[in-house]
């Protein structure tokens, strides 16, 4: 039975009731109490939750990385539920430098504000380090929450961090870490909001270390565990085994190998007891791919003086823009601008259809 329901009554006109506040009124004579039950109010899962509910499901949760508006909306129409924000993808397109540190809080946090806002998707942000002590943490914690995620990432690195799979990396001590996950488990307003803890020692102090760490971590309110440049398939299994909380594992670039992690599909991973995969580098590296064969076709253009249409190399005009949602535009001004403002647009009789030779909104324009 729903949480809430609302009355309309004669005398106290709309009001929402608990359920359990609404039965004890029961039976409620019409003569007495003239009402009517308008509509059960079900409270949606939370982000955080439903999130939750795919990490927990049997089959492995598989996460595109995204960093920009065009990703977001591609891997939400390619069917994904969730994704992954790369915190090195949102650095390199964003400010145009690379993983090391140099993206700060705000930065990170408007970015994962804006692909919030474009999707549907649940997103698990990269908060890096928490940008400073425990105290810093249960801020991020607040901050990335109020932006519309579903869950951040925070790791055990000294900051200024760097990718994963850098040399170079130092890390805290796990005592201090510990703090920052207790601070970002209690700074989180919905319960399920989903903290996951990531250790760098892999590379520093070896797997036992990364395994112990992960696990004081899942004590401190971890929900979810990742040891980041994990250097063979033994040493992913092994982890898995010996983990008292869901396993996410990097990989990478995804469709390609790279020389730290070794290229896993994510059965291979299922099969090892891995919870979730991320691919952060993989539709980075797609972008700049397009982008350079692009330049090149240019290039052979203006070296030859011909003409070059290949349409084999970018998607087109439209369907960039109904990639990008030109349709919930159309649709919006069908319904809310006034017939002089489409007629002015558009042409007497004519609806919404911004779009060259498109089929107009189906929405009728409302008075």
């Amino acid at each position: 039975m729903p949480r809430w329901v609302e009355i309309q009554s004669l005398e106290d006109g709309t009001r929402r009731y608990d359920v359990a506040e609404f039965e004890k009124q029961l039976p409620m004579r019409d003569n007495v109490f003239p009402w009517r039950i308008l509509h059960p109010i079900v409270a949606k899962p939370s982000p955080g939750k439903r999130l939750r509910a795919l990490i927990d499901a049997p089959d492995i949760l598989v996460l595109p990385g995204v960093f920009d508006g065009f990703s977001t909306r591609l891997v939400s129409k390619f069917g994904y539920t969730a994704a992954f924000i790369t915190g090195s993808g949102v650095s390199e397109s964003r400010l145009g430098q690379p993983d090391v540190g140099l993206m700060g809080l705000d930065e990170n946090v408007a970015a994962a504000r804006a692909m919030a806002a474009c999707s549907d998707l649940l997103l698990l942000a990269d908060g890096d380090t928490g940008y400073g002590n425990a105290l810093n943490a249960y801020h991020t914690v607040r901050a990335f929450e109020r932006a519309g995620v579903a869950g951040l990432m925070l790791e055990d690195q000294v900051w200024p961090k760097r990718c994963g799979h850098l040399q170079g990396k130092e890390v805290i001590s796990a005592e201090e870490m510990v703090q920052k996950i207790r601070a970002a488990a209690e700074a989180r307003v919905d319960p399920d909001f989903v903290i996951k803890s990531r250790t760098d020692v892999l590379a520093t102090h070896g797997l036992a270390e990364a395994i112990r760490r992960l696990n004081l971590y899942a004590e401190a309110g971890a929900d979810l565990l990742f040891a980041d440049a994990a250097m063979s398939v033994e040493d992913i299994g092994t982890i898995a085994k010996n983990v008292r909380k869901p396993l996410s594992v990097n990989m990478g670039f995804g469709i390609r190998q790279r020389s730290t992690t070794p290229l896993l599909s994510a059965k291979q991973l299922q099969d090892l007891g891995v919870s979730v995969v991320i691919y952060p580098r993989m539709l980075t590296a797609c972008a700049l791919m397009g982008m350079k064969h692009g330049l090149e076709l240019v290039q052979q253009s203006l070296d030859s003086g011909k003409v070059v249409d290949r349409p084999d190399a970018l998607v087109s005009f439209e369907e960039l823009h109904e990639i990008m949602g030109m349709h919930e535009i159309e649709d919006l001004e069908q319904r809310f601008l006034t017939p002089e403002q489409l007629e002015t647009k558009y042409g007497r009789g004519r609806e919404a259809a911004i779009m060259p030779g498109a089929k107009p909104a189906s929405s009728k324009q409302t008075a």
